[in-house]
């Protein structure tokens, strides 16, 4: 800028109030305005009456593209499996979860169990006492039974065979009764 010849440029009220509304917005100077304007035609090559611009919907579409693309691939590659790997997490979590209700259950009824363990234990030593006495019991029997049948057999060895018939009799009778007080 420095010492070049300014110009000027005539335009009508409703330009310059565009113009102002346009620097007011953007918060700069309408001269600064102006001048960028310039310069975005001058770089762009661009026509101000091709308010369609073919160029910026190419590119525009081009990038829109670009995206869809990425989000698509994205979607395939990450998204999908990752789904599909969260639900399948999801399921043996419930699966897990269902497990521990019924362990939990189980160990509701654990204490219950565990009494009545208590009580069958409880009466399978009374009666393996009550087996042990009579098993002694028997063999005490067994001891005086034999003790009885040794005295019988000395006695009766005693008595000779020419003894009285009472004899014989009173001795059998004794080894009886001792017999039955057993």
């Amino acid at each position: 800028m420095g010492n070049e010849p300014l110009r000027s440029i005539k335009y009508s009220e409703a330009e310059a109030s565009k113009l102002e509304k346009l620097a007011l917005k953007l918060g700069r100077p309408k001269r600064q305005v102006f001048l960028q304007m310039v310069e975005y035609f001058y770089r762009t090559k661009k026509d101000p009456l091709d308010i369609n611009d073919d160029m910026l919907k190419a590119t525009i579409m081009r990038q829109y593209k670009d995206y869809v693309g990425f989000i698509k691939t994205q979607e395939n590659e990450l998204l999908i499996p990752t789904k599909r790997e969260i639900g399948r997490m999801i399921d043996s979590q419930k699966k897990v979860i269902t497990g521990f209700g019924l362990l939990a259950k189980q160990n509701e009824q654990i204490p219950g169990l565990f009494e009545r363990q208590n009580q069958y234990l409880s009466g399978l030593e009374t009666n393996y006492r009550r087996i042990a006495q009579l098993l002694k019991d028997k063999e005490h029997l067994k001891a005086l039974f034999l003790g009885i049948l040794e005295s019988y057999a000395s006695a009766r060895d005693n008595l000779s065979a020419l003894g009285s018939r009472k004899e014989k009799e009173q001795l059998l009778s004794t080894t009886l009764y001792q017999i039955k007080m057993l």
